[in-house]
């Protein structure tokens, strides 16, 4: 039987060229997007390039969060386990902006988004023989985590922010590693490197590596038979690497987790 596979924000770079190796490969691939028609289009071009069918999309927007819900609902009526579970979306904004949830947009839809998502569809996780939870972090993840300044409410800079996000991811999927220990799940995190994408050409200029690289990091994490098992960890280029000194610290990963369980709790089934 062919693994399920979900991809979030895999309308465009490094997301669709991800969808596109993997069903290359047979694997059952879910994307998801921000609009339908977004993942209409991708999910033409998915089966184009791929040459599969084995493809179905799901739209729900991060920034807000019944959205997030109802799309792990859609998952949920039409598959019963999911083996690997990509948290890939991600934005980077330049001002300050709260969604209508009352979160500041980047740190909903890169981290806040993905927590509840994660949360809603862990039974499927569960279902699986063997599962996978991957968050797309970045090597600009923060060095420190300021709880009274999560929102952006004291100060708030954009790459700052983006920063902040990708820290929490990674003491997001530590956190869950710990908590599926002994279990049929494991968490890990990793920079996908320093690749051409919509989000970096914005924000930096054309510059960076192939979308192809990008997948082929992400694809070594989710699939990767050298590294079953494998659970809490950063990788870098395929290789475990050490994240920032903060992201070790077992308080600020709990710290963390109480703090979303705590902004998401309406959601919760």
């Amino acid at each position: 039987m062919s693994k399920n596979v979900f991809i979030t924000g895999a309308t465009d770079g490094i997301g669709k060229q991800s969808a596109i190796e993997l069903a290359k490969q047979d694997y059952h691939v879910i994307i998801h997007g921000r609009s339908e028609e977004s993942v209409n289009q991708a999910l033409e071009e998915i089966r184009e390039e791929s040459g599969k069918e084995n493809v179905k999309g799901f739209c729900g927007d991060f920034e807000v969060l019944s959205d997030v819900k109802n799309l792990a609902e859609q998952v949920k009526k039409n598959y019963d386990k999911l083996d690997i579970l990509v948290n890939n979306a991600g934005i980077f904004q330049k001002s300050r902006e709260l969604t209508q949830d009352g979160f500041e947009k980047t740190f909903q839809v890169n981290y806040l988004a993905h927590f509840l998502l994660t949360s809603q569809l862990m039974d499927l996780l569960e279902n699986a023989e063997s599962a996978r939870v991957v968050n797309v972090s970045s090597m600009v993840h923060a060095t420190a985590i300021d709880f009274d300044n999560l929102q952006g409410e004291q100060n708030f800079e954009g790459s700052a922010a983006y920063g902040l996000s990708k820290l929490c991811n990674v003491l997001f999927a530590y956190k869950l590693a710990r908590e599926k220990e002994n279990s049929n799940i494991t968490s890990n995190c990793l920079h996908p490197g320093v690749i051409s994408t919509k989000l970096l050409k914005q924000n930096y200029g054309d510059i960076g590596a192939a979308q192809e690289e990008g997948a082929k990091n992400i694809i070594y994490v989710a699939t990767s038979e050298n590294i079953e098992g494998v659970s809490g960890k950063y990788f870098v280029n395929q290789m475990p690497q050490s994240s920032a000194t903060v992201t070790y610290e077992v308080s600020v990963q709990d710290r963390l987790w109480e703090v979303s369980k705590e902004m998401i709790k309406d959601y919760f089934s």
